[in-house]
């Protein structure tokens, strides 16, 4: 059965690496990833991935789509991928000191079967960061294109002082669920 990975990310190709997993294909989704209006994370990391799935499958409609979608949030705000160091400082010093949210939605595309989709959260706490660790991590770099601007998986981790919650989850693909979702449709796994 074809595989197609509906996302650019190298994360996600690495995660799936780690449970054997490699896609036929990667084949990202060109879909608006702006937030609705009034929309909240929950809703809105299901809504892009289930979206980029079905995407990529009426492309690719004889094979599996895999989409992922990761949002951070702070109570009801979705921070966004940085792109600047000025938006990497506003979401460092929002973060600093605070419980946030990662939530990814994750959406499989089978030809002849129904949508399946699910969707994990982790609770992060950050430590309080001072300018000068502000400072060092926007020098690092590692943030650039990063939902909420850290990378758990790179120097990040360094600023978190507490988890509740998936780890791959954070990174970007939920390793378990993922999983689950490929056995659920017929993915040949061990």
């Amino acid at each position: 059965m074809r595989l197609v990975l509906a996302s650019a990310s190298p994360r996600r190709l690495d995660l799936l690496a780690r449970i054997g997993v490699t896609p036929d294909a990667v084949r990202p989704a060109d879909i608006d990833e702006d937030p609705a209006r009034g929309e909240l994370p929950r809703p809105h990391a299901l809504r892009l991935a289930t979206e980029k799935a079905e995407a990529v499958a009426a492309l690719e409609p004889d094979a599996l789509v895999l989409a992922a979608d990761t949002v951070v949030a702070v109570g009801r705000r979705i921070l966004p991928k940085v792109e600047d160091e000025a938006t990497l400082r506003k979401c460092m010093a929002l973060l600093s000191g605070r419980r946030h949210k990662v939530l990814t939605g994750v959406a499989l595309a089978a030809p002849g079967q129904k949508l399946r989709t699910r969707l994990v959260e982790t609770v992060i706490a950050m430590k309080n960061l001072s300018a000068e660790e502000i400072d060092y991590y926007a020098g690092h770099g590692e943030w650039l294109g990063k939902a909420g601007g850290y990378a758990l998986q790179g120097y990040g981790e360094v600023y978190v002082r507490f988890m509740a919650g998936s780890w791959s989850n954070v990174v970007g693909l939920p390793l378990a669920e993922t999983r689950h979702l490929l056995k659920s449709a017929g993915y040949p796994l061990a």
